[in-house]
């Protein structure tokens, strides 16, 4: 009998144990109510860009000790728990006192909770009692055994209440002295030690006399433990508190959006150069207000070797329409800006090369015809002056070579999927040479970033941390790197700007290698370039796709890329210099490409065809155009339709424009006096 008495109470307190165990494990600590922290985004040099709420719109920054000024932190454990490194949630000596200290004052003077307690009670609010305080002793054990004391304090410090919406030591740094809690002066530990004690009643916004009088009493209490000299008083007591509360970073808005999109959401030291984003920024507002209330300007600047976006501004204003919208990633109609890429891909395969001799003739394609910009036509071209002048009749021809199809395959898998509006699944055809089909600001970055590094197509790193792995990765070919230096040497001839040198002919200007496009209706202005180891995509436009008349990518949005670049080349100095590294490998050799595009037999009616039946009367309810007399041979060419001499344009192109439907001779006569002739047939609405 007398020993089944200690073991029933071996018993007993195993059976307690498990129970508290079991307790223990079915109600933990509710530390997810910690999670939705507020995210920062920073530049890469860790200047603050923008701050992001948590959901509920509170601001509550996750902690790292290490973060954190360390005499704030021992500070604050000297006032609040003072044996906070040594007890395991509970000063169970603190708690006596302060019980006895209230017994004989009538009320509560000190609630004796530690730091792992308050931090129970801010994940599990509850009113303020005796049975509350059990409970949270219990929570803090709980805590303790889960959590180092380093997580806990670092939990702490960011759940601590601070007025308002502000939660945590870092918002409430950020709020009141607009900088991090990293490095704070004596009035500033002191006043964030004293307004958890009753954040409301201390605001320093609203109540800053009461602020300041919480704030002087915690520095003499300093003082008095040995943390604050009698001289750090004096200076508490002299300095004012904060008078209202600051705006949380709010700078590169839509840039700072697609950094946080990239990964997870915590903090983050983005790609993104504070200089150089607040600089463009100023230029798109300035350029897009000289332009008209309704227009917006994006741009997207890339660092070559690395992918990474140094400056990315989606709308010149949010006070202007549509300014909300991130434009560099709407998909918008590129116009001539794929032209490169059509013609690096006709010289991977050998069909062209940059002297390759290409008709810019009338021509159509089962359907689709084709005409330039400036509606002339300029006979034989050679593929390098058809690129810079951005003819559109050669580069269709040349993608009719090398395929529509695999053209739109290669643009997809290299990153850049081509679109086409309300055709799911359809493909633009030829049409994609001239804006057919769809693409955002950014993929044209991706494109022209191949473009600038030998051809290797590569995602685009917003997160510093990624670069490095950036420019270690293979990538997927676009085109042969002969074929991109090739590209990139015609663009860096192409004609420059009005009152812009080129800037081979400019000391310490980057050298800059540009296409431009205009979309269909004038609704989409474009300027892409690869300048130095930069590139920059420029938009402008309306973000509600409304067409501008007459505004062209050359007439507007180019001055704009080349001002960019300048500042680029200036605020980008350690990303390289300006130079463009351009291959001498030699290109694949053309196989047959000038006899495919070119002949010698002068001679040649190229337009009208022999035996062509042409319409001549009206389309869409328009009077017909002139149709424009096109042929090769020694020197010009003299033309007469029935004998009688073919009119010339303003151009001083020779044209034709039949008064009467029915048959007609066409001539062509050279220098030399020899001819060539063809009979066509023209047709209009009257049947005679």
């Amino acid at each position: 009998m007398g020993q089944s008495v200690p073991k029933r109470l071996l018993a007993g307190l195993a059976a307690l144990i498990a129970a508290v165990l079991l307790i223990d494990v079915i109600f933990p600590p509710p530390l997810e109510r910690a999670g939705g922290v507020s995210v920062l985004v920073t530049d890469r040099a860790g200047k603050p860009l923008r701050a992001f709420p948590t959901p509920d719109g509170r601001w509550r920054f996750g902690v790292d000790l290490e973060e954190i000024d360390p005499e704030f932190v021992d500070a604050l454990v000297r006032v609040e728990d003072k044996r906070f490194w040594d007890h395991h949630g509970t000063d169970w000596l603190g708690l006596t006192r302060a019980a006895f200290d209230s017994l004989l004052a009538g009320e509560i003077v000190s609630g004796g909770s530690t730091l792992t307690m308050q931090t129970a009670r801010m994940l599990e609010p509850r009113p303020r009692n005796p049975g509350s305080k059990l409970i949270e002793i219990w929570r803090a054990n709980q805590l303790e055994r889960r959590l180092s004391k380093r997580e806990i304090i670092e939990l702490y410090l960011s759940l601590t209440p601070y007025g308002g919406n502000l939660e945590g030591v870092r918002a409430a740094s950020w709020s009141y002295f607009g900088h991090e809690a990293d490095r704070l002066s004596t009035d500033e530990i002191a006043l964030l030690i004293a307004l958890p004690q009753s954040p409301e009643v201390r605001r320093p916004d609203r109540r800053p006399e009461f602020a300041a009088r919480s704030r002087d009493w915690v520095a003499e209490k300093l003082a008095r433990y040995g943390v604050f000299s009698e001289n750090d008083v004096l200076e508490v007591a002299a300095t004012s508190v904060p008078a209202r509360r600051l705006d949380f970073p709010d700078r590169a808005w839509h840039g700072a959006d697609a950094v946080l999109a990239s990964g997870p959401r915590e903090d983050v030291r983005s790609t993104l150069d504070a200089a150089l984003q607040a600089e463009l920024e100023r230029i798109a507002l300035t350029r897009a207000e000289l332009e008209g209330t309704d227009v917006q300007v994006s741009v997207i600047v890339v660092h070559v070797p690395t992918r990474a976006v140094r400056a990315l501004v989606g709308s010149a204003s949010r006070q202007r329409a549509g300014g909300w919208l991130d434009l560099t990633d709407r998909p918008r109609s590129p116009g001539s800006t794929l032209k490169p890429f059509i013609y690096g891909l006709a010289f991977d395969d050998g069909t062209a090369s940059p002297d390759t001799r290409i008709q810019d003739l009338p021509s159509q394609f089962a359907g689709y015809q084709p005409e330039n910009f400036d509606r002339m036509f300029h006979g034989d071209v050679r593929v390098s002056d058809a690129l810079q002048h951005s003819l559109n009749v050669p580069a269709v021809l040349m993608l009719d070579r090398i395929g529509a199809e695999r053209f739109s395959a290669q643009l997809a898998i290299a990153g850049a999927r081509p679109r086409v509006s309300g055709a799911t699944g359809q493909s633009a055809g030829l049409a994609i040479a001239l804006g057919g089909a769809g693409l955002t600001g950014r993929e044209l970055a991706v494109l022209y970033s191949a473009l600038g590094d030998g051809g290797v197509a590569k995602p685009l790193v917003w997160r510093a941390e990624e670069e490095a792995a950036s420019a270690a990765d293979p990538g997927h070919r676009l085109m042969g790197e002969a074929s991109a230096g090739e590209i990139l040497r015609i663009l860096q001839g192409s004609p420059s700007p009005a009152g812009r040198m080129p800037g081979q002919l400019t000391r310490d200007a980057p050298q800059i290698a540009f296409k431009t496009g205009t979309s269909y209706g004038y609704r989409d202005a474009w300027a892409a370039a690869v300048s130095g180891q930069h590139v920059i995509v420029v938009w402008v436009g309306r973000a509600d796709g409304a067409p501008r008349t007459g505004v062209t990518g050359r007439d507007i949005a180019l001055p704009i890329l080349f001002e960019m670049a300048d500042r680029a080349a200036h605020h980008l100095r350690d990303d390289g210099d300006s130079e463009l590294r351009l291959s001498a490998a030699p290109l694949t050799p053309a196989k047959g490409a000038l006899r495919a595009f070119s002949t010698d037999r002068p001679p040649e009616i190229l337009f009208p065809p022999q035996g062509a039946e042409l319409w001549a009367g009206t389309v869409d309810g328009r009077a017909p155009r002139p149709f424009v007399l096109a042929g090769r041979g020694a020197g010009a060419l003299n033309w007469f339709i029935d004998g009688d001499p073919a009119s010339l344009d303003d151009a001083g192109a020779p044209v034709w424009r039949p008064d009467r439907p029915g048959f007609y001779l066409v001539m062509a006569v050279d220098d030399a006096g020899r001819s060539s002739r063809v009979r066509v047939r023209v047709l209009t609405e009257d049947p005679a």
